[in-house]
């Protein structure tokens, strides 16, 4: 009995030791690794994240660098509701569109090594590509200036559905039909998926191997993220990958992965290896100065305008403090990646869950660990305004279109304000400052209205950017059966080789895809029509004798996509 009575004290004492050397080593770990943050910071920044920390919910992975050491790290949540399997600091999430800027590095290595130039034209490497009306260049894909096609509306446009599975070479094959661009290159900046998983092509082209184990070796290899990778197979199983959710009225739906596609998304990492990346854009590892350098390279517009996307990163500023930044979002997966150089600060979100709003939680991290800085942290200001009577205000109701953006604004008066609305559930108060002028609350964007005997418009200044609306009448209704009968057919692309078909039911237009359905059509002015999201506006086309030839469609990235009027004849 005495032996057995050791043996258990002996036990007890071997975990209490055990217990109290994990506590040393925890809290040297705490000291070493968090030693520039404060115990009220450190409470703050948890306390961010405390609605993820919850039972069965999914969470994610922060990471905070500051000088070149880690001060902040932690998971919370589920990388798995399913199995109850908890995200931790080394979970892997799918970063989205925060690839692109790898992509970029990619690039821009082969670059400074003489083996490409960023103003080649792309059909350099991509022969196969159709002939449009003006070159392209690898650095306006760079900064979303290209004017192609994006991947995911183009796709819906032609009938794809949101879980369908696409992959890089379903894209070629699709632009490969194609025969005009958004715009002309260089013109505007539109957000472009497209244009990164080309330059994946075009890496491919020039070294002669695969995207993925290229990246691998030239990229990630070299910098030390040892757990990042390129995924090209959406059903491949990996360990240790978060899976990803969309959050459906307080509860959760696992998200459908359909995403085979790579250059513009779909690279898997860790808060570690993304805070070692961020590091490079204050303090470069040797050899690599040039490139993180060129990363920052802003060029101008066709017009001389600048925007603030650069190679694969925005730039832009928080409390008055430059930042390098991204955010990614694919399926449930949510990302934001975010760098301070001058202040040697990093923040990285991944996250495995739709409303998880990584962006705004890297602002409230910033917020507490940049106290000492004066610049604005909140949405801009708007001022009181001055008093205007209703008569004034009422001259500036109408409906207002812009026919190059496919741009629809109403506006209308409520409570003796006016209203700007961009969409059903999109309406923001507007405060007058002159007699024809307002600002957006809550914003600095600018409207003015100004009119004459012909027209009446609506100027919308956001920075340098400036687009003219002009008032319109709507079509009235109940519309007349000669006008429905003329839209009514089959509109087919040969662009995208699909169909879809517009009818007449009860006075109204509906129109339907064979792999999307039925949906409501609206007339919105003469010529211009409404559907869904995918066959958003259509302008209608028609002849010298006033017959409907045909429609040009567009989406928010897929513009003016042809589609012919069928059986005209019948």
């Amino acid at each position: 009995m005495q032996t057995i009575y050791v043996n258990s004290s002996y036990k007890i004492l071997q975990k209490v030791v055990k217990k109290a050397l994990l506590t040393f080593l925890l809290c040297v770990f705490f000291q070493a690794s968090y030693a520039q943050l404060t115990a009220t910071e450190y409470q703050k920044i948890d306390e961010i994240f405390s609605q993820w920390n919850v039972p069965n919910h999914p969470g994610g992975a922060i990471g905070v660098m500051k000088g070149g050491k880690v001060i902040f790290s932690k998971a919370y949540g589920l990388a798995s509701l399913e199995y109850l399997i908890p995200n931790s600091t080394g979970t892997r999430f799918n970063v989205a569109s925060v690839s692109k800027q790898f992509t970029a590095m990619g690039i821009v290595r082969l670059h400074l090594q003489g083996k490409l130039s960023v103003d080649d034209n792309i059909k350099k490497y991509m022969p196969e590509l159709p002939e449009f009306a003006e070159k392209i260049t690898i650095r306006q894909m760079l900064h979303h200036t290209s004017g192609l096609r994006s991947l995911h509306t183009l796709f819906a446009l032609a009938g794809w559905r949101g879980d369908d599975t696409r992959t890089n070479e379903d894209l070629y094959r699709i632009m490969q039909d194609q025969r005009n661009l958004n715009f002309e290159p260089g013109s505007e900046f539109l957000y472009c998926n497209t244009g990164y998983m080309f330059m994946a092509k075009i890496i491919e082209e020039v070294t002669g191997e695969e995207f993925t184990s290229w990246m691998k070796k030239s990229v990630f290899d070299p910098l030390g993220m040892t757990d990042t990778y390129i995924e090209d197979k959406y059903n491949r199983v990996v360990p240790n990958n978060a899976t990803s959710y969309y959050t459906q009225k307080n509860e959760f739906d696992r998200a459908v992965e359909y995403w085979g596609y790579v250059g513009s998304g779909n690279m898997h990492s860790t808060t570690a290896d993304l805070l070692t990346w961020l590091e490079n854009f204050s303090t470069p590892k040797s050899g690599w100065e040039k490139a993180f350098k060129m990363m920052l390279t802003i060029d101008p517009l066709n017009n001389g305008a600048y925007n603030d996307y650069a190679f694969g990163v925005r730039l832009d500023s928080f409390k008055g403090v430059k930042r390098v930044q991204h955010g990614g979002s694919i399926g449930g997966y949510r990302s934001f990646i975010g760098t301070y150089p001058d202040e040697k600060l990093s923040i990285a979100i991944i996250t495995n869950f739709s409303t998880a709003s990584p962006g705004s939680k890297a602002n409230k991290i910033a917020e507490i660990l940049l106290t000492d800085k004066q610049g604005d942290t909140k949405a801009t200001t708007t001022p009181k305004g001055i008093k205007l009577p209703t008569k004034t205000l009422s001259k500036y109701i109408a409906s207002y279109w812009d026919d190059g953006s496919n741009g629809l604004r109403k506006i209308y008066l409520k409570n003796d304000i006016l209203r700007y609305v961009r969409s059903e559930n999109n309406e923001t108060p507007l405060i007058p400052v002159k007699k024809n002028e307002f600002l957006l609350s809550g914003s600095s964007v600018k409207v003015r209205f100004e009119s004459d005997k012909k027209e009446k418009t609506m100027t919308v200044t956001n920075g340098n950017s400036s687009t003219v609306f002009k008032a319109f009448e709507p079509v009235s209704t109940p519309y007349s059966k000669e006008l429905l009968q003329s839209i009514a057919g089959e509109y087919f692309s040969p662009e995208l080789k699909t169909s879809y078909y517009v009818s007449i039911d009860d006075n109204n237009l509906i129109g339907n895809h064979i792999r999307h359905g039925n949906f409501e059509i609206e007339i919105i002015k003469k010529d211009v029509l409404k559907g869904n999201s995918a066959f958003q506006f259509v302008k209608l086309k028609r002849n010298e004798k006033g017959n409907v030839i045909g429609a040009f469609v567009s989406n928010s990235r897929a513009k003016n996509v042809w589609f012919e009027k069928q059986n005209l004849n019948e």
